[in-house]
């Protein structure tokens, strides 16, 4: 096995692993980004795992700094998980982080998703804190192009 910034030639590997990942919301994109934080694991050619990692400048829960580098997905192939697939995507994602300029890595998981924390755990990542996001819709926004003059709600 090894891990390569991922390439052209990774595409549908790639894409049927996003896939099983985000479902729908993996999206299509319309070419595979050339390295720049996005690695794939090879096992006789074939892509049989993904990291995916930004670097963040705004805010990032839990950690004291910016940049950050920001862990965005990673899944493998449930036939190679627990033989160091997503510890090789991580330690590459890490070291592309340390040359973007990064300290802190973070990554987030859904609540009940907890084979993630125990994994993300296994990798070194130390939980630091709970959220829950809340959304209000605002009725008529497209009639209020500009906010009111005098707000005191």
């Amino acid at each position: 096995m090894i891990v390569t910034p991922a390439a052209p030639e990774h595409r549908e590997g790639w894409l049927a692993l996003r896939a099983a990942l985000w479902g729908e919301e993996a999206g299509d994109p319309a070419e595979l980004p050339d390295g720049d934080g996005h690695f794939v694991a090879l096992a006789d050619g074939r892509v049989i795992g993904f990291a995916e990692a930004t670097v963040r400048t705004d805010y990032v829960n839990g950690c004291d700094g910016s940049p950050v580098l920001f862990l965005e997905g990673l899944f493998v192939d449930p036939a190679r998980r627990r033989h160091g697939v997503a510890r090789a995507l991580v330690a590459a994602v890490a070291q592309w982080g340390r040359a973007q300029g990064c300290a802190e890595f973070a990554s987030d998981a859904e609540l009940e998703n907890v084979d993630s924390h125990a994994m993300h755990r296994a990798l070194g990542f130390v939980e630091t804190e709970r959220v829950v996001y809340f959304r209000r819709e605002l009725a008529n926004a497209a009639s209020h192009p500009s906010p009111p003059k005098n707000v005191t709600d």
